[in-house]
């Protein structure tokens, strides 16, 4: 262990010019960082909490229209699988242009979608084509928006407030989760499909806004103009790939997500079958889960998440896997036990993202951090529809409670073997790199 240096004090000499504060990517910290972030945030939030009511306002139409599951499937294959395909490619632009005119851009085209949208069902021409069109474009414009945003965000905070800014993200989506439903659903009832619409191009608006009035450094990577789409992103792999702990981490936390991924898609079926439930039981598990990652989120905001933050993940890990074995053992009769361990079991999920997101700004150099994010989000976008694909099946030949079981098992023996790498320890052991101090 280093024993930190003692400098002699020097009463006669005050320095004149003291060092400026840095921002966790080591660049000087704007003197109003904190009204800056404010403006970001509150605009993200006003755009996510109005496209979380535009989204599930579209969802109940098609149920309504259709009573097809299929139809729904399809619709959330569209909304998921460009994120996890074009983000690497949102991370490239991210590093080659600036960021914050990159977030304008697909916040007002997602904007732009919305008001066509709304316009075009106000003359009565809605159909299903259409609104599968609009979650399409609104997932493209989520996958240059994300890694622009997530890179941006080490150059504009400090790095002690780095963690508590990365899960801001994750509190407004649990908040929005549990209000913007029924929000959307009272606007689609009382005024109508294309005013539910309306207020979705009315928050981009507010979000571009925010953006505006932000002032956002802009850091580009002078090779990535130079080279094709496959050499930025073996240069945003490298990046990550140089601190070998990141890289076990990362392929960890993709694995959890393909073991985690089916229980969304399983869970109103072990309401329905297990514990002989209706929907109104099943939409209880769904609030548990809710306020699980929202308690979660609001308690790594206020402690910070400590100096350990590859021990939070695989904690997180063993805690979710505990909380779904312990599902997997319930009898038909202890539905509310199930919707306890549910939330438990949310409140620890709410410890990945952002620490993860945290672990890899800090030790990715910022003109590669695009990459590095869109690389990061891709392969999580994609391990769940993967894990949902393959534990579907394997649900279907030992059953549901069994199923829930094994699976936390898997989870929970994950979260173990994790941590004992000792590149993985290793992340919390030692100090940030460079000038991030």
């Amino acid at each position: 262990m280093t024993t930190p240096r003692k400098h002699p004090a020097s009463p006669e000499i005050t320095p004149v010019n003291p060092e400026p504060t840095l921002s966790a990517a080591g660049l000087p910290l704007a003197k109003n960082w904190l009204a800056i972030i404010a403006f970001i945030w509150l605009g993200q939030a006003a755009s996510m909490i109005t496209s979380f009511a535009a989204g599930y306002a579209i969802v109940w139409y098609v149920t309504e229209s259709t009573g097809s599951a299929l139809v729904l499937a399809a619709m959330n294959m569209i909304a998921m699988l460009p994120i996890g395909l074009l983000s690497p490619f949102g991370g490239i632009i991210a590093d080659k242009h600036n960021r914050k005119l990159i977030m304008i851009a697909a916040d007002g085209a997602v904007g732009v979608i919305s008001l066509l949208a709304a316009l075009i069902v106000l003359a009565g021409e809605v159909s299903i084509p259409l609104l599968l069109g609009v979650c399409l474009l609104r997932a493209i414009g989520q996958a240059f928006h994300s890694p622009a945003m997530m890179a941006a965000m080490p150059m504009l905070v400090p790095d002690k407030h780095l963690l508590r800014i990365n899960t801001l993200d994750q509190l407004l989506s649990a908040i929005a989760n549990i209000g913007a439903p029924a929000f959307g659903i009272f606007l689609y009832t009382t005024l109508g499909f294309s005013a539910v619409l309306f207020l979705d191009f009315l928050g981009a608006c507010i979000a571009v806004g925010g953006l505006l009035l932000a002032k956002i450094p802009t850091v580009i990577d002078p090779t990535a103009t130079q080279q094709h789409a496959l050499a930025n992103l073996k240069d945003g792999w490298q990046a990550i790939a140089r601190t070998r702990g990141l890289v076990v981490l990362l392929g960890g936390v993709t694995l959890g997500m393909m073991i985690f991924g089916p229980l969304s898609a399983l869970c109103p079926l072990m309401v329905l079958d297990h514990f002989n439930g209706n929907g109104y039981m099943a939409s209880l598990g769904e609030a548990a889960f809710g306020i699980g990652m929202l308690v979660g989120s609001l308690i790594l905001m206020v402690w910070g998440g400590g100096k350990r933050l590859a021990g939070l993940i695989t904690l997180a890990a063993v805690l979710v896997g505990s909380t779904t074995a312990v599902c997997g053992l319930l009898q038909p009769n202890q539905f509310t036990l199930y919707i306890i361990m549910f939330g438990l079991m949310a409140l620890a999920c709410a410890w990945f993202n952002g620490p993860l997101m945290t672990l890899v700004q800090r030790h990715v150099p910022d003109d590669k951090m695009g990459r590095a994010m869109g690389l990061l989000t891709a392969v999580i976008g994609l391990a769940a529809p993967i894990g949902v694909a393959i534990g579907g099946m394997v649900a279907e030949s030992i059953g549901i409670t069994p199923f829930f079981f094994w699976d936390g098992v898997a989870c929970l023996l994950l979260g173990i073997v994790l941590y004992l790498p000792r590149s993985v320890r290793a992340l919390d052991a030692t100090d940030l790199q460079g000038p991030l101090q």
